[in-house]
């Protein structure tokens, strides 16, 4: 399954791209929205992450507000980074659970990914928070790297592992084919929410090759 990761959009264009496609992460954090906006995105149908990455501009109390508030709307996933405050994520966590809203809890690394050693440690640290799915993302810098974020799929079918960057692309193409839940994708090429992120029309077509190989 592919999930169309919405950035820079507007509220109505956001809905749109939500209502005709199987996943969305709704990125708050690149979107200009109000109280009225939270319930139409995540009502409107059944199949929204919600995502709020941190940002200086924003207080953790208020980003913390509209994550709970994604989850009272209806969201079907939360994203939570994992090195958040224990409140924050406590806070969300419950409310997820409270609403049957799956949890992911998630780590970034954009300028190098970690040794293997690492990167098991930090899988643990996400798993230690009950969440539903772990998300693993990394700057990749060598065919070396990829492979070490692909390794992680040996943990089960509740992780995924990209690498970002154009080396890491493969990472985001294979990841389905090695039992990640979804893959992220962008509306097209001018609207990523990671560097290397495939446009959703591309990734499809590269999809179906594979299948009908």
């Amino acid at each position: 399954m592919i999930c169309i990761s919405i950035a820079d959009v507007t509220i109505n264009e956001a809905i749109n791209i939500i209502e005709t496609n199987e996943l969305s992460e709704v990125r708050l954090d690149r979107l200009v929205f109000n109280k009225d906006d939270i319930a139409k995105l995540f009502s409107s149908k059944n199949n929204t992450i919600a995502t709020y990455r941190p940002n200086a501009d924003v207080a953790e109390s208020e980003r913390k507000g509209w994550l709970i508030a994604a989850i009272n709307a209806g969201a079907q996933y939360v994203d939570i980074e994992v090195e958040s405050a224990d409140d924050f994520k406590n806070s969300i966590i419950d409310t997820a659970k409270s609403k049957n809203c799956k949890i992911i809890v998630s780590y970034h690394d954009y300028n190098k990914t970690p040794l293997a050693n690492e990167l098991e440690e930090i899988i643990k640290w996400c798993f230690e928070s009950k969440c539903d799915i772990v998300k693993i993302c990394c700057n990749t810098n060598s065919s070396e790297e990829c492979a070490r974020l692909l390794s992680l799929y040996s943990y089960g079918d509740t992780i995924i592992s990209i690498g970002m960057g154009d080396i890491g692309k493969i990472t985001r193409i294979a990841s389905l084919l090695l039992g990640a839940p979804f893959t992220y994708a962008s509306i097209d090429d001018r609207k990523k929410t990671a560097p290397g992120q495939i446009d959703s029309k591309k990734l499809n077509e590269i999809l179906q090759m594979i299948k009908a190989l």
